[in-house]
């Protein structure tokens, strides 16, 4: 007897495809190929100057994919809105403030730096969404909640960053007017010009998804790869242990699991139905990676972004694999949706009449 059916193997490759986030794979895979080849010297160089295109390129795109009607429009469902923008931007920061006060035997500076950028980051739109509607929630108001917190995030991230990051992973160097003008023209100004190109632009943005797909995924692997190649030139790796990266690993388990807990138990409080309370989970606890690595490679030019965009990395793929498992769980919980009433047959006499004349 055939030990495997031969049929077994495509069966399991098929279901294999099913469950794994090759997105995920691929930024592993250029963390990996920038440890065995970074980009050093005249590469390099070559390769800050791309990643700035590729920066301005991404925050372009979003400036035409975005409605800001659509974003501003979901303000008429402020109760569910204002509590999700509070846990996103108000307290993310307070917990990635107290975890910046750990002692640096236990965390970095890098770290405890990446840890309280994360948190400073706005919600993403194409996880919230896409979670959202896996848990059958309301998708119309996790389209409006995660736009507008992606609009807030291009204005409210660099200045929660130059409050309470002080410019540097070591918190010593000042927030310098260079950083605001590379904001501005690197973040502020293609979003604006996409923004105003929008009317032009949007029927062939919405046509060609797969085009937007590879600039926007694209632009994500090639700062990766652009950042954790200066870290390993500049030899930082070497500061961090195997035991600090698991204590990273933990922080950031913990961090999503409070996170996901007091926006649960927050939309149960405030009588949510099911609906708005799967859009607030989801909405309030996850971080965007599109956003925040072109951030930080403006924030943190110098060899420490490669350690500072870690806790980043390392939450973005624990939301998509427990979001994901959550979604499916609400989804088997989620109520049935109600099927149309078949309409009743009309009722029949039991017996012909005979009192009716021929042809009435």
């Amino acid at each position: 007897m055939p030990l495997s059916s031969p049929s077994r193997g495509p069966r399991a490759l098929r279901a294999l495809r099913g469950r794994v986030d090759w997105y995920i794979v691929a930024l592993l895979g250029t963390v990996g190929l920038a440890a065995l080849l970074p980009a050093d010297g005249t590469p390099a160089e070559a390769l800050g100057i791309a990643t700035k295109v590729a920066v301005g390129l991404l925050f372009f795109l979003y400036g035409v994919r975005l409605s800001p009607q659509a974003a501003l429009g979901g303000l008429a469902h402020w109760r569910l809105h204002l509590p999700i923008l509070l846990c996103t931007f108000a307290l993310f920061p307070l917990l990635g403030l107290a975890l910046r006060q750990l002692p640096e035997s236990v965390l970095g500076a890098e770290q405890a730096t990446g840890i309280l950028f994360l948190c400073l980051l706005p919600s993403t739109v194409q996880s919230s969404v896409a979670l959202t509607s896996m848990a059958r929630g309301n998708v119309a108001a996790a389209i409006c909640s995660a736009s507008f917190s992606t609009l807030l995030g291009v204005v409210l991230t660099p200045l929660l960053a130059a409050l309470l990051l002080s410019g540097g992973a070591n918190g010593t160097v000042p927030f310098s007017m260079g950083q605001v003008t590379d904001i501005v023209v690197q973040l502020l100004l293609p979003f604006l010009a996409g923004q105003l190109a929008r009317p032009l632009l949007v029927e062939f943005v919405t046509r060609h998804r797969m085009l937007t797909l590879v600039c926007d995924r694209g632009s994500i692997l090639l700062v990766v790869y652009a950042a954790f190649s200066k870290g390993m030139t500049a030899g930082i790796w070497q500061r961090t242990s195997v035991g600090r990266l698991l204590v990273l690993l933990a922080l950031c388990c913990a961090l999503l699991a409070l996170i996901l807990t007091i926006a649960a138990k927050g939309a149960r409080l405030l009588r949510f139905d099911r609906e708005d309370q799967v859009t607030a989970v989801f909405c309030a606890s996850t971080k965007s990676l599109a956003s925040g690595l072109p951030i930080a490679t403006v924030l943190f030019a110098g060899e420490e972004v490669g350690l500072v965009i870690l806790p980043l990395m390392l939450y973005h793929t624990l939301q998509l694999m427990v979001c994901t498992a959550l979604a499916r769980r609400l989804a088997r919980r989620a109520p049935e949706p109600a099927e149309p009433a078949e309409p009743r047959p009309a009722p029949q006499d039991a017996a012909p009449r005979t009192d009716v004349a021929p042809g009435a």
